[in-house]
């Protein structure tokens, strides 16, 4: 159960990452590679300030701001230097690790002598179930292990009708079109150059404070934590697709909640049965692999319905 929970509760902390990768893959089309360095940022800026006293929430917006700024740096060598916009997320990244290791000063940063949001989350679970443990399905979990889903879903739904409130917005309309067509944006008047920035900058935010809740939860930040995350982003939002489609906005991003948390659940019983973690970069790629080719192959050996003349 412990496992099973684990899983859920880091399935919804990257389902934040998946979000971002949603904002920059699908709306705009452009495979973000910043992805990577920045989940690390945001890490690595949380963890930083919480050795150092300062208050979870902050630290934890700071992180997402450093995000965000990130994917404002892509966005601008892009638009305003012409460069390839996957080039321009390598070459971002790239200089990220440098600055990820600068931020903390080495290449690990423990936090389990921290107050974190997930020491408050627990310490709130311990007062909502009078107790240290509760009977979950018949299984005797930590208080603090059992509330930390529920907490951690109200956020991330949170956070999802944010962007579905956002991207109904004059701008965030403006946004989604400039991936759909910018030459029609621009001829109406949008600053097609602004979008970019600030849609990367959007969607990297999230994928940083994915990183700095991640960071919170498992008790430490590295500068290693962000290699394949892109890949795992891309999962999710392939494998909500499959499960929900892509009839309207929120269904987008409730899939891509789903298919976070569902993918985790899949990483997690493969762990279980024996899988050996060193195998698990391998496969995360072979799903995602999975999940690209299947509906296409599916589609293909359905019977074709013949017309009459």
């Amino acid at each position: 159960m412990t496992l099973l929970i684990g899983a859920l509760i880091i399935g919804l902390i990257l389902s934040l990452l998946a979000l971002g990768v949603l904002v920059s893959f699908r709306v705009f089309s452009m495979p973000d590679i910043t992805t990577d360095g920045s989940i690390t940022l945001g890490a690595a800026i949380t963890a930083s300030l919480l050795v150092k006293g300062v208050n979870p929430l902050l630290a934890t917006a700071l992180g997402a701001l450093g995000g965000a700024t990130a994917g404002a740096v892509t966005g601008i060598l892009h638009t305003q230097f012409k460069i390839n916009a996957l080039l321009a997320g390598i070459l971002v990244m790239t200089a990220l690790y440098s600055v990820n290791l600068h931020v903390m000063g080495r290449s690990n940063v423990p936090l389990m002598q921290t107050r974190t949001l997930a020491s408050h989350g627990e310490r709130l679970g311990e007062s909502l179930f009078q107790g240290p443990t509760v009977n979950l399905l018949g299984w005797t979990v930590p208080s603090g292990d059992a509330a930390l889903p529920g907490l951690a879903l109200l956020f991330v739904v949170g956070c999802a009708l944010v962007m579905y409130a956002f991207f109904r917005t004059q701008l965030g309309t403006a946004m989604r079109a400039t991936g759909d067509n910018a030459q029609m944006i621009r001829a109406l008047g949008s600053n097609v150059e602004r979008n970019i920035i600030l849609g990367l900058a959007l969607a990297n935010g999230l994928v940083a404070l994915s990183g700095a809740l991640l960071a919170q939860y498992q008790g430490f930040a590295d500068a290693q934590m962000g290699i394949g995350m892109v890949v795992w982003g891309l999962a999710s939002v392939i494998i909500g697709e499959a499960l929900t489609g892509a009839r309207s906005l929120g269904l987008t991003l409730a899939g891509t909640i789903i298919g976070s948390v569902l993918f985790r659940l899949l990483v997690a019983i493969a762990l279980r049965w024996g899988l050996n973690p060193n195998d698990l970069k391998l496969i995360t790629a072979l799903f995602v692999f999975a999940a690209l080719v299947l509906p296409g192959l599916i589609h293909r050996l359905k019977p074709r319905t013949v017309v009459p003349a």
